[in-house]
Parts: C-alpha cells; structure tokens; sequence
C-alpha cells in the first residue's frame, strides 16, 4: 500500500514539472512578442502563384520535348507514310481515289537512247506524262528537254547529279535543287514545282525547306523496278500489283551505264491500252494531284 502511494506520488509530480514546462515555453514565447512555428506553406498548402509557376514549367518541359522530338525527326529518314502525315499537300506518294485517273512518271532524263523512243510512243498514244529531269542531262541534252516541253508534257526537278538526298547537308540539298531550277527555267520557261527524290529518299528539314520555296515533293505508290533491266512482261506484272485510282506509275526513260531499258519501251505500248481497257484516264502528275506545274513565284 505504502509503495502504491509512492508511485502516485511520482506521477503526480512528473505530471507537474511537464505542465509547467509548457507553460513557461508559452510564457517565453509571449515575452518575446513571438508566435509558435507554423508549418511552410510549401509544405501544408500551395499558393495559386506557386501552382501556376510549377505549370508553366511542366508546360515548358513538353515544349522542349517536342522540340527535341521534331529536331530528331529533321535528322533521319522517316517512312514515307509518315511525311505525308506531316507535310500534307507538300509531300505526295498518291493521287485521290476517285475519279479513276494514273499519271505515268519517267525518272533520269533525258538521254539519247531511251528518252526520243518513250516520247515517240507517248504521241503515238496522244498521252502525255511526267518527266522529272536530272540538271547534267538537261545541260547535255537541252533539245529533248524542249521537246518534252514542246510536246505537252510535264517537267519535274529531279536533282543536278542523282545523289541520295538523305545523304548530303541541307546545303548541298539546296544546291542540288536550285542549280537544276536554274538550268531548267530558260529550257521550259517555268521553274518547276514538282521535285522526285533520287531513289525516293529525303530528310523532314529537306521537305521544310522546298515547302519554304514553293516546291512540292512527289514520290510513287506504284514501282515498275523497270531500273532492274527487266523484260516487259515482267514490267507489267509489277505494275499490275499495286495498281488502283489515283496511282503515280514510276518508270525511267534515261538509262544509266550498262543499264537496259529495253523493257521499258515494249511495255509502254501494252501498259496504255491495258489502262484504258480498264477505264482508267490517263493524265499528268499536276491534273492528278491539282497541283500547278510552275512555282508562281523564285522565292
């Protein structure tokens, strides 16, 4: 019993040194005209001038992400699907579905051998087609680039020296482009609109900069692999494979050392009469794409 009030006793006094504790805390407290620590508001609560400074950064952060993302984009090949989804109307592979209309385009002319035989045929069939011309062809054979003007048909850029544009510096892209321009104004008297990159191949900044300049980049959907040498049955059967409204049919009318387009200019004539049987119209690459041949302005 005597050790029971003793522990109560010791509690009690415990008890009374903590309270009064406390109490002189206060006490120094009010002495000193000072308030108890209250939680930063950082910590408890953020201000609206805080939560609007932490989105704007997030905000920038995305920008600079998206930034970086199209920077990286510039840099590479993308697939040619992707380009046109992010350069309508500046980047082509196709023509609309409907009506029921192909173009026939003829990359790396002129040339002596191949380039005289295309176009006779072409008038025979009165059809008219698509050239994309490279700059030191035009230089070396100027009286068949005015023929194909003279002819009525459609003159594209198709670089000075064939390089893969993926390849070079946006400089020598530049270079590339303007110095056929330059070469072919005079010739047809326009500057024309249309670029084919050499084996189908550019860069986004590429694309970005010809937008900037008036061009218009046109690729194919429908690939001959006449360049391959083949005969023309099998010219056709490529043809056949992915034919549809709305197709640019990639052929070649300039042949390159030990090339033999041979099949290129049997299966011309079979490959008209195959599309008109099949009531397709055949018209240029600008009618397909409602697109003017000529750049309005040499900006």
């Amino acid at each position: 019993m005597f050790a029971k009030s003793r522990i109560w006793k010791r509690a009690a006094l415990v008890l009374m040194i903590l309270i009064l504790g406390t109490a002189d805390n206060v006490s120094l407290l009010a002495a000193r005209n000072e308030s108890p620590p209250v939680p930063h508001p950082s910590v408890s609560k953020q201000t609206p001038a805080l939560a609007e400074l932490k989105k704007s950064e997030a905000a920038d952060r995305r920008g600079n992400r998206k930034r970086n993302q199209r920077n990286t984009q510039a840099q590479r090949p993308l697939s040619w699907v992707k380009l046109q989804q992010l350069y309508p109307g500046a980047f082509y592979i196709g023509g609309p579905r409907k009506p029921r209309m192909v173009t026939l385009t003829f990359d790396d002319v002129p040339d002596m051998n191949y380039t005289p035989k295309v176009l006779d045929i072409l008038a025979k069939y009165k059809v008219r087609a698509t050239f994309f011309v490279v700059g030191s062809r035009a230089r070396a054979y100027p009286s068949i680039v005015r023929r194909m003007q003279r002819e009525g048909h459609m003159i594209g850029n198709h670089s000075y020296s064939h390089p893969v544009f993926s390849r070079i510096s946006l400089q020598q892209f530049q270079q590339q482009v303007m110095r056929t321009d330059a070469l072919l104004r005079p010739l047809i008297g326009y500057s024309p609109k249309l670029i084919r990159p050499p084996y189908g191949e550019i860069l986004p900044k590429q694309i970005e900069w010809a937008q900037s300049k008036g061009f218009v980049i046109v690729n194919w959907n429908v690939d001959s692999e006449d360049w391959r040498s083949l005969d023309s049955n099998r010219i056709l059967i490529n043809i056949k494979r992915t034919l549809q409204p709305g197709s640019i049919i990639l052929q070649h009318a300039g042949g390159g050392q030990g090339q033999d387009l041979s099949g290129t200019i049997n299966a011309l004539p079979r490959l008209i009469r195959m599309l008109r049987s099949k009531g397709y119209q055949i018209v240029t690459l600008p009618e397909l794409l409602n697109r003017p041949v000529a750049r309005q302005t040499y900006r």
